[in-house]
């Protein structure tokens, strides 16, 4: 039952706008409702001068037609496309074409006959090319860009497609301007090149060995409903068959003002920034959205059991299907999910099959949709076990929840665990407008939303077993992921689309209005780190602090000055700590222990620091710290324990040799690093089989007798620092010096590995000069001009005009530490027969620096408005002076790098081009499979060597 205490409460504002709050909302949301319903979120977050905004609307890929699957993402893909005022030049000439494009897809679609299909699509190429005429690629970027628009993207799932950008605050009515103008009307131009963008994007999933799992555990829990049905990017036939008419149909039936909303979270006035809303979206008209069927799934009446196979890790996937988000089986489901798993790591898989290292990896997990849902338990067994084995351990844990072998204390520390991060989510602007948009997607009002922990609190232990032993029936799905040539993959070939024209110079009216009206330019604000960082010096130690300003919930970090390249094994003396208890307490206790009070603990080692950090309630850290303290003082050795944590250890590392992912970093680390780098110089199998636990136990018990650092972020330092001396003892050890790791030149080899996959992925690296801040700004407008955005030289060449890859970007990494080198990164994943084209294209923009006047403009002004508007908070103002210290640098550097920006001209950053990009040699690594490598392209890249996951991964 909702808490009483959350009430909906109606008012009208000052110019007559009703509107509804919400008692007891510390974030004092306003929901509008405009007469053609469209709905309106606002809240306040001054942090920055920006607003974070979200249009959702109601509609994805369930709502796709059965014979258009992947329809509503396609069409999320062409929103970026403009209208007849965005992104074209002459309007009356390029409708005449686009719609003869239309009407030949069409006649491509019923076509049976292969030869006559070729026939229209190279008619629909030659048409397209003359459309592109008159297109302007991406402009609908270009002017969102140039407000200083950060984050800009959209996604399509299941009932939503969401489209998301953070604006300056100064900038939302241009905003609302563009939006407007997209949201009124659809233009599918340039389609046959984003149709095959969207089709590598296709390739990449199935490269994805999570998505094929996935869509097959899908296709098994929902039979006949579209969930399970019809997937976000759709049959491949559908992909390959398109219907223009049928996205124009999809979208004037969908995308109306009473199936979207408007959510803007930041820096805003609500009375005025309604009334810029009703201005603008207010006129477009209300329609009634087409009636549909609910479909019901029979419930599962018994074991469905599949196998798919891919070259990775086996594992097991088990998921019972659930009612809907919201629901009460659905909420029991959720606490159920994290009495089996949470983030404190003491629920009965993390303590009976994690911590006891039973499998590789074990965890449970509930999703609630707007129709329907499920619950999970996803499985790793180790390399003796079986798949059959893992599910009845699996299905063993669950019978231990059914008895309610689990402890009293539990329900509530996961409860409190749900508003704590309730809490952090809501601290932000982006985490409460996400959590608006998607309760307005799931149908559900903001008061619910609120109400809903009180509604989790209100369970019982009783209700929890009693639905465990209801809930859990012979009525689930079994996937079984075995390790094996994935015979299920689709390889097409390259359907010859010839490069369209871009008009990189060209702008329309509509872009020309948006550049030409100047609003008053937010002033940046520099932050002074020694007024926001309080320093103290306690028994001899560094003591920083920041006030967190927004709630109780409190930060301490142990900050170590040395890391992995001053004693290689300090990480994974961290790793085999958290398998380890003390005398008072096993090691699954310990975690019991930290839940229960709601506090964190984290590790992370780096090259040259070691971090240590407890996060929860101020009111309860100092009890995290007496239990952090006494947990590495008084660790105990288990030479047993520790054996099984080699086993684990060597087998993990065989899952990530199977893992494409992870083979890819690996390659691209040999490549830029070759055989002599940190990522390699790891402890062998066999020094790990024959140490004693007590060479890593002794690391950790001294850990607080070295040099270190503390940072504390809350709210009551005086309290702080009278209680932090009672956990302090004596400097009694010196740093060791660090391993000196060669940064080697890039000389023009290729390193290739094999793998099964339908892409390939490319990725070049080349070695630059030394860091130099004062290079800073112009990096920063480089990337954004030329190598990432949507508007950017190479998204435009690749993507828009050649239909190349679906991801594709080159930059510029400038390293993090004085005296060290800068890098350059160009990627692409494309499919095979598309690499030597791809290859030529980058070789081709990387040999001579485009030169686009309007475009660097737009990118110069995006970078200062970015810049302009960004503020530095919370934990950020002090990790800061960290990162700015590895750079000998002692204030905040934005301002220089500002000032950079400002004065730039093309001609300067033509020749940082030409000095510090030009004569870089490169590196390549590509991953795929060696069949489809194209043997032409890659000899033109350098000398070829094959390197096998042994070499790349150093073990």
């Amino acid at each position: 039952m909702i808490d009483k205490t959350y009430r909906e409460t109606h008012y009208t504002d000052k110019n007559n706008y009703d509107y509804i709050t919400i008692t007891n909302d510390e974030n004092k949301v306003r929901i509008y409702t405009l007469t053609n319903g469209l709905k309106v979120f606002l809240a306040q977050n001054f942090d920055a001068p920006r607003i974070q905004t979200y249009i959702p609307v109601r509609t994805g890929s369930n709502n796709d037609p059965s014979d258009n699957t992947g329809l509503a993402h396609y069409l999320e893909h062409m929103m970026f496309k403009g209208t007849s005022r965005i992104g074209t030049h002459n309007w009356e000439k390029e409708k005449v074409l686009i719609e003869k494009i239309s009407y030949l897809y069409e006649e491509h679609k019923t076509e049976q006959n292969p030869e006559r299909k070729k026939e229209i699509y190279q008619k629909i190429d030659e048409i397209s090319q003359e459309a592109s005429q008159y297109a302007i690629a991406n402009e609908y970027d270009k002017a969102i860009s140039s407000l200083g628009a950060t984050g800009t993207n959209a996604h399509t799932w299941f009932d939503e497609t969401v489209y998301k950008n953070n604006i300056p605050s100064n900038e939302l009515k241009k905003w609302l301007k563009v939006e407007k103008e997209r949201f009124s009307e659809i233009v599918l131009r340039l389609f046959h090149t984003e149709l095959e963008s969207v089709y590598e994007e296709f390739n990449r999933a199935q490269d994805n060995d999570s998505r094929l799992v996935n869509y097959e555990l899908m296709d098994a829990l929902f039979p006949t409903h579209p969930n399970g049905q019809q997937t976000t990017l759709g049959d491949p036939e559908h992909l390959k068959n398109p219907s223009m008419k049928a996205i124009h149909k999809y979208f004037d039936e969908y995308y109306v003002p009473n199936n979207y909303a408007i959510v803007l979270v930041g820096d805003l006035d609500f009375e005025e920034t309604v009334m810029l809303v009703d201005e603008y979206f207010g006129k477009i008209p209300y329609r009634e959205l087409p009636k549909k069927d609910l479909i019901i799934e029979k419930p599962l009446t018994g074991i469905v059991e599949r196998t798919v196979k891919s070259p990775t890790t086996p594992r097991l996937q088990i998921a019972w299907r659930t009612d809907s988000y919201g629901t009460r089986e659905a909420m029991l489901a959720d606490i159920t999910a994290n009495i089996m798993s949470n983030r404190g790591e003491a629920g009965i898989l993390d303590l009976n099959i994690n911590q006891t290292q039973k499998m590789l990896f074990a965890q449970a997990y509930s999703l609630g949709l707007k129709h329907y849902g499920y619950f999970s338990i996803v499985a790793v067994p180790k390399e003796n076990q079986t798949l059959s084995e893992a599910k009845e351990m699996m299905l063993e844990q669950i019978e231990l929840l059914k008895k309610g072998d689990f402890p009293d204390w539990m329900l509530p520390a996961i409860i409190n665990d749900f508003k704590l991060q309730r809490l952090k989510g809501l601290e932000t602007a982006d985490g409460l407008a996400t959590n608006l948009y998607d309760t307005y997607i799931k149908g559900r009002t903001w008061q619910e939303e609120l109400g809903e922990m009180d509604e989790y609190a209100s369970f019982t232990k009783q209700d929890i077993i009693d639905f465990a032993n209801t809930f859990f029936k012979d009525n689930y799905v079994v996937i079984n992921k075995e390790k094996g040539l994935n015979d299920q993959l689709l390889r097409v070939d390259n359907p010859g689309i010839t490069p369209i024209k871009i008009n990189r110079e060209a702008k329309s009216e509509f872009l020309q209005e948006i550049l030409a009206d100047q609003t008053e330019d937010v002033k940046p604000e520099f932050i002074d780190y020694q007024k926001e960082i309080k320093t103290e010096t306690v028994q001899n130690k560094k003591v920083s602090f920041v006030e967190n300003k927004y709630n109780e919930i409190a930060q301490v970090y142990f900050i170590f000055p040395f890391g992995s390249d001053h004693d290689r094994d300090l990480g994974i003396s961290t790793q085999i700590l958290q398998y380890l208890g003390t005398e008072r307490f096993s090691s699954e206790d310990l975690k019991k222990e930290f839940f229960k009070i709601g506090v964190n603990n984290d590790f992370k080692t780096s090259a040259d620091q070691l971090t240590i950090s407890l996060s929860g309630l101020e009111s309860n850290l100092e009890e995290g710290i007496s239990l952090l303290q006494h947990w590495m003082h008084d660790v105990k050795p288990d030479q047993e324990i520790y054996n099984q944590f080699v086993e684990t250890i060597l087998e993990n590392r065989e899952a990530l040799k199977k893992d494409k992912n992870r083979i890819m970093t690996a390659l691209t680390n040999y490549t830029k690093l070759g055989k002599n780098s940190r990522f390699l110089d790891i402890i062998s199998k066999e020094e790990l089989e024959q140490a004693k636990v007590e060479e890593f136990t002794d690391r950790m018990k001294k850990l607080f007798g070295f040099p270190y650092q503390i940072f504390f972020y809350g709210k009551d330092f005086e309290s702080f620092k009278n209680y932090i001396p009672n956990y302090m003892v004596n400097e009694v050890f010196t740093i060791p010096e660090p391993k000196k790791y060669p940064e080697q030149e890039t000389t023009g080899r290729v390193y290739f590995t094999d793998y099964d996959m339908v892409q390939m992925e490319m990725s070049k690296i080349g070695r630059s000069q030394n860091v130099n801040p004062e290079n800073f700004g112009k990096i920063n407008v480089f990337n954004e001009y030329f190598g990432r955005g949507l508007s950017s030289i190479v998204f435009q060449e690749i993507r828009e005009s050649k239909s190349l890859a679906y991801s594709a970007y080159v930059s510029y990494s400038p390293n993090s530490q004085l005296n060290h080198p800068d890098y350059i990164t160009t990627y692409i994943g494309t499919q095979p027969d598309k690499l030597q084209i791809a290859v030529d294209t980058m070789s081709d923009l990387m040999n001579k620096l485009p030169e686009v006047p309007v475009q660097f403009e737009n990118a110069k002004n995006s970078a200062l408005k970015q810049i302009a508007s960004a503020r530095i908070t919370r934990t950020n103002i002090f990790f800061n002076t960290l990162r700015l210290k590895k750079l000998g640098i002692n204030y905040d550097f934005r301002k220089d790098i500002y000032h950079q920006i400002e004065n730039l001209k093309f001609s300067d950053l033509r020749e940082f081009y030409q000095t510090e990009i030009k004569p870089i040699q490169f590196n390549t690594a590509i991953i795929g499979k060696k069949e489809n490598l194209n043997m032409d392209a890659v000899n033109e890249m350098g000398s070829f060597e094959e390197v096998s996951r042994e070499d790349i991964f150093g073990y």
